[in-house]
């Protein structure tokens, strides 16, 4: 990981990953597009579609006994260990819900409705997903919600910033590990060490959405209660959001079918479907790993590392350019929102303004010319705290993949060009 601006896929590898996906790099009616919105929602691993579907044809339920059944639990048994293993934690309970953001509100309100304390803790640039849980919960508690301001600089949130609203009667510490408009990545470990160290027994949910599809995580040795992420962003099929909880958050009251265990989560029967999409994306991360290791974690680290390098190369050329097309920073008339240096300590999302036009129109005018990016406007509640704490109405948001290549950044930069002449 000592690559600071990248390291490109090999030609094999990278042949691989295109080969992987459904509609890369044209709609289905087969009109050519360049697809950087993948932040909302990512093109499709082409394995995890199609097992999501034929299991899903299977009509058996996995609660009962006969040979069918007993492979579609299975399924779910290999589904949780790779959640587990993706966040390289043992323990605690791994919990389903409709979509991450649902389960993110059952997790904050377990906990804001049930432990003891006068104030909740989150930053600005949550998703509301996570934010307005917990402000809702505050509010029907009577508790005050504490808000960590933005860095301009970084376009994240700093581990002192967001501390020093902790104290020994916060009942809740609620932070994103990236956020879906800088990409910005959150200092985690130091935010963990920094409250564990004025409240040792204070809960700590993470907002891991953004964050999955572009690191390689590791819970094993940070004292956390609950980290979400939602497949469907992570290269998988909608339907479905995917939460670890510690014990003691697993056992706290929520809502539950009352003969079930106390640490019990599920409500209704189980998707096999899902958990075997799931484990089809974490196979594919393993093949492009190439270790050879027979250890699952081994094998996903290392693929998850090939992921990290080519994002970060394609990040380093979209900001400084190709050999046929000057980057944004270079790009008179274009400014990036927090442009931080380190790129170690972003994912590959890039928020942009112009000079000579909004952001909706200017997004707009790429979809004319076929490359697909997205406004995040103040008129959106996915967008308007946010955006207001940079001082802004409004940005051009891009969120390419691993997947993509030198081709569709020259294409994305000159298409650039036209708009900043338009």
């Amino acid at each position: 990981m000592e690559y600071a601006t990248g390291k490109f896929l090999s030609d094999a590898d990278l042949k691989k990953a295109r080969n992987a996906f459904y509609l890369l790099d044209k709609d289905p009616d087969g009109t050519p597009r360049v697809f950087f919105e993948n932040a909302g929602g990512s093109v499709r691993l082409k394995a995890a579609a199609d097992t999501f579907y034929k299991i899903d044809c299977i009509p058996d339920c996995d609660g009962r006994k006969h040979p069918m059944a007993l492979y579609l639990k299975s399924l779910v048994k290999q589904g949780e260990a790779d959640i587990r293993m993706l966040f390289n934690v043992k323990g605690g309970v791994v919990a389903t819900s409709q979509s991450a953001s649902q389960i993110m509100f059952e997790m904050i309100s377990a906990v804001v409705e049930n432990v003891p304390g006068t104030n909740v803790v989150t930053g600005v640039l949550e998703h509301p997903s996570s934010f307005d849980p917990a402000d809702r919960f505050a509010k029907v508690t009577g508790k005050e919600l504490r808000i960590a301001p933005s860095n301009p600089l970084t376009g994240g949130i700093d581990a002192d910033t967001i501390c020093s609203l902790v104290d020994k009667d916060t009942c809740l510490l609620n932070i994103m590990y990236a956020s879906n408009l800088t990409g910005a990545i959150m200092d985690i470990p130091a935010i963990v060490k920094k409250a564990r160290a004025i409240k040792p027994d204070l809960f700590i949910t993470v907002d891991a959405v953004q964050h999955t599809p572009h690191a390689l995580m590791d819970f094993s040795d940070l004292d956390i209660d609950g980290v979400n992420f939602a497949p469907y962003k992570f290269f998988g099929t909608r339907g479905v959001g995917v939460a670890w909880l510690s014990d003691r958050l697993a056992r706290l009251p929520h809502a539950k079918l009352l003969a079930k265990p106390e640490a019990f989560w599920g409500l209704g029967s189980e998707a096999p479907a899902q958990y075997a999409m799931l484990s089809k994306i974490v196979d594919y991360v393993c093949d492009l790993g190439g270790s050879g290791s027979s250890d699952r974690r081994t094998a996903f680290a290392a693929g998850m590392e090939k992921i990290i390098l080519q994002e970060r190369a394609l990040l380093h050329a979209i900001l400084e350019g190709t050999d046929e097309q000057p980057g944004l920073r270079h790009i008179k008339g274009v400014k990036i929102l927090a442009d931080n240096p380190d790129l170690t300590r972003r994912d590959l999302i890039i928020a942009i303004t112009f000079d000579n036009m909004d952001p909706t129109t200017a997004t707009a005018e790429y979809v004319k010319r076929h490359v697909i990016v997205y406004d995040r406007v103040d008129t959106s509640l996915y967008s308007e705290r946010m955006l207001h704490s940079f001082g802004l109405k409004g940005v051009v948001r891009i969120s390419p993949l691993h997947c993509h290549n030198l081709d569709d950044v020259n294409t994305f930069l000159k298409v650039t060009q036209e708009v900043t002449a338009l």
